[in-house]
């Protein structure tokens, strides 16, 4: 019986008057090129609903109680934010011109955008909804901004500057840029935060950082136009998606070697993965569909068509 129920996921939950955030996690792909979020049960893989967000959305982050999610317009240059259980867009903040990535601090306190055109980093108060403040930073264009899981700092990735910069929040100052290789993207940390993991898309490599000393530590080989980067719970699984290949790259951090490569749709970008780890949300942009990975076994289970060309997938 129990077992029933979670399958009728979203139509299942309303008979119920329980909230999607109620029920299994649910996973937000971002569809750039239709202007919606397609809603995903993780339980079934199916689509069970799409949400309006604007004209373009790209990066997009969940409140930690599973009701708000923070999608960036770009070309509108704001900040939308959809209530999840109406499945509308309840609010904007104005973010300044071209937004990529967006994501949230750990205690869910902060929103944070990046802002191409400006080279801005945009926090946002979600307990206001406001911007309260912006950090410019050196490098160009910058794509992702990714707080540390302790608070302590946030990673930039400037897509034209061939570095990472680094924030501290603190201070709200930036402190160090990092030289990488050639168009950096995706960016992911240890939980413990001693190190962070940042995929350049042209030179084919992850870079491990320690986040003290800001040294690279290792270089290690990725596949073709590798950018999206994802840390497994626990830290010991790093998800690569390799854009040119294809593919999912599985570097282990206790030997910090590539130790499965996984087939997904065309164009992988941007992941989401569940809370415990056992399924990973690939979006393949030129495929229209959400891959989706069994990370115990390291296959391939099959494609959620979504909307047109997805950028990213949040699963909440």
């Amino acid at each position: 019986m129990v077992r029933t129920f979670i399958v009728l996921g979203a139509a299942a939950l309303a008979c119920f008057g329980l909230s999607p955030c109620q029920a299994e996690p649910f996973a937000y792909s971002s569809d750039e090129g239709s202007g919606t979020v397609s809603i995903i049960d993780t339980a079934t893989d199916q689509v069970v609903g799409t949400m309006d967000a604007g004209k373009k959305p790209r990066g997009a982050a969940a409140s930690l109680d599973g009701r708000t999610l923070y999608v960036s317009d770009q070309p509108n240059n704001r900040l939308i934010l959809l209530d999840i259980h109406k499945r509308e867009m309840v609010g904007s903040v104005p973010l300044g011109e071209s937004p990529e990535g967006v994501s949230i601090s750990t205690d869910g306190r902060w929103v944070v955008a990046a802002v191409e055109e400006g080279n801005d980093v945009v926090f946002v108060d979600t307990a206001t909804n406001q911007k309260a403040f912006a950090v410019t930073v050196r490098g160009k264009n910058p794509e992702h901004a990714e707080f540390t899981p302790d608070g302590r700092l946030v990673f930039v990735s400037a897509e034209e500057g061939s570095a990472v910069d680094v924030i501290d929040f603190q201070t709200r100052q930036e402190i160090a840029q990092i030289p990488v290789g050639a168009r950096p993207r995706g960016i992911g940390f240890s939980p413990d935060s001693r190190f962070a993991y940042v995929a350049a898309e042209n030179a084919n490599t992850v870079y491990v950082i320690d986040t003290h000393s800001f040294a690279i530590l290792r270089e290690i080989p990725a596949g073709a136009r590798s950018n999206g980067i994802l840390v497994a719970p626990g830290g010991r699984d790093i998800y690569v998606s390799n854009g040119a290949a294809a593919s999912v790259s599985v570097i282990d951090t206790t030997n910090w070697q590539t130790v499965a490569t996984i087939p997904v749709g065309q164009r992988p970008w941007n992941m989401g993965l569940t809370p415990d780890g056992k399924k990973l949300y690939v979006a393949c942009g030129r495929s229209n569909a959400i891959s989706v990975i069994d990370t115990v076994k390291r296959t391939h289970l099959g494609d959620i068509p979504v909307g047109r060309l997805p950028w990213g997938v949040v699963v909440r």
